[in-house]
């Protein structure tokens, strides 16, 4: 098959400049690069289309045509959407169906694509416009959903038309709509994000959450070249050392050797650090047999001197050292930054060598990759009930990893002290986790989902269940006074 990824705001290149350096540069770009890859080695010929960026703050992102070293059949296209420089995803509705979509046209002409693979709202949207002019198909990828950023920033009267200025919810909530109205499939990482996310009223009469021919579940996968048991990072020995140099600068030695509970995730109260941490202030069994280990992206001392740390991060910091000097644990917490996944995958399998766990206690966790890739580098982990690691990491066949409920601490204590005091649990738990994703969590895995979904709409295209919603006018035109209102119920 020939493949096309649509993805305007991911910024690909040979080398991944600037993942993590924007919010537009995360894990949506290592997702759709996975995948395609992964199907390329399948046997197939895979384009990701792009936006052509021509700035001098953005220069790998400048050429029409890219490609990663050695992948013969992979191809980064890039074309043209508004002015040359980088926009932010926020910015780019007004010219995906008036620029990006008729250059996507004019490129492939006479050479379309099997079918189109579709990322986020933008994507999306380009996805509807194409099918409608072309008949080929195409897969929608939500990666989030604008509905629930928006309930999590609380809209009123008041606070919505500055969230819409900054945001354009109009815009993606109304694309959304259409993507997965228009998809031939609907692609799932867990069926909690398709009984929870897609049920939300602001996609009522969009999609009929009911209807399986309309949804199918691919979850995401692990790079086991990365997080591998047996994988060997460039400077495997630079971050072992570092490990050590940060666990002496935070501990006395009588305890630089033990076992850690390990936290790696971003300082963000739904991540709930303080939880984790009041589970290991209460419980002195914790406390004799473990450090607390909390690793960050790139604050290096973060407990003592959070001067760059953004404001909801010092909100974070500030109530950990609060409970850290309320309950003497200063010499028993250690903080440090570790940067890019190769340093993160190496950190995971030395500390794997010291019998240590992996926790996440978020109070959600839409899919839960981290613990996967914890997992893959022997960490048995502690993780969050909620969300999907609860599909992940157990089934009718067993446990794969220990859930916790995350707003009681005790139970995360329990969980905790379940691996840290048997060691042979922790064993068990180490094997079955990691096997759990040699067996279901890859980036192969993936494709092959996607592969296969692809193959049965092509060989039988889908009836439709919900009536087909008309296109707004703004996205023919890009023009503000055709912008359709927010399709959201807290606007009334």
């Amino acid at each position: 098959m020939h493949i096309a990824f649509l993805n305007p705001q991911g910024n690909f290149d040979a080398h991944d400049s600037h993942w993590t350096a924007h919010p537009d540069f995360g894990g949506q770009l290592v997702y759709v690069k996975q995948v395609a890859l992964a199907m390329a080695s399948q046997g197939h010929r895979v384009d990701i289309v792009t936006r052509r960026i021509v700035d001098p703050a953005w220069p790998e992102f400048s050429a029409p045509l890219d490609a990663y070293p050695g992948v013969a059949n992979v191809r980064i296209v890039r074309l043209e959407a508004g002015p040359p420089q980088f926009l932010r995803k926020e910015l780019l509705w007004p010219y995906l169906g008036t620029e990006w979509v008729p250059h996507i046209l004019k490129f492939y002409a006479g050479d379309l694509p099997d079918a189109f693979t579709t990322h986020y709202g933008d994507g999306g949207l380009a996805g509807v416009l194409l099918s409608e002019q072309t008949g080929r198909p195409f897969t929608f990828t939500a990666h989030s959903l604008g509905a629930q950023k928006l309930d999590h920033l609380g809209p009123t009267q008041e606070t919505l038309p500055d969230l819409e200025a900054r945001y354009h919810f109009a815009a993606r909530l109304t694309a959304e709509r259409l993507s997965m109205n228009r998809a031939a499939r609907i692609i799932t990482s867990t069926r909690q994000e398709r009984w929870e996310q897609y049920a939300h009223p602001a996609y009522r009469g969009a999609v009929d959450v009911r209807d399986d021919r309309r949804f199918a579940v691919i979850p995401p996968g692990v790079n086991l070249a990365i997080f591998g048991a047996q994988s060997v990072a460039p400077d495997e020995a630079a971050v072992q050392a570092h490990i050590q140099a940060m666990l002496a600068r935070d501990l006395p030695p009588a305890r630089r050797d033990l076992p850690a509970i390990v936290a790696s995730s971003r300082l963000d109260p739904k991540k709930n650090h303080l939880d984790l941490l009041r589970a290991y202030a209460q419980t002195p069994e914790l406390q004799e047999r473990a450090n607390l280990v909390l690793i960050t992206g790139a604050l290096d001392d973060p407990l003592r001197d959070a001067r760059h740390a953004t404001a909801p991060e010092k909100r974070v910091l500030a109530d950990l050292r609060e409970v850290i000097t309320q309950t003497h644990l200063w010499g028993k917490v250690s903080a440090f930054a570790l940067r890019g996944q190769l340093a993160l995958a190496a950190a995971y399998r030395e500390f794997a060598r010291r019998r240590s766990v992996f926790a996440l206690t978020a109070r959600y966790e839409p899919f839960g990759l981290a613990p996967l890739e914890a997992a893959a580098a022997g960490l048995p982990v502690v993780v969050t009930r909620n969300g999907g690691p609860a599909e992940s990491l157990r089934d009718e066949h067993g446990e794969y990893g220990v859930l916790v409920d995350p707003t009681d601490p005790a139970d995360i204590a329990r969980g905790l002290a379940r691996l840290l005091n048997d060691a042979q649990v922790w064993e068990t738990f180490a094997r079955a986790g990691q096997q759990r994703v040699l067996d279901r969590y890859t980036w192969e895995r993936t494709a092959q989902g996607y592969v296969a979904q692809l193959k049965e709409i092509l060989r039988q295209p889908p009836e439709f269940s919900a009536p087909r919603l008309p296109i707004p006018r703004y996205f023919r035109t890009g023009d503000p006074r055709d912008m359709p209102p927010l399709p959201y119920p807290a606007r009334a």
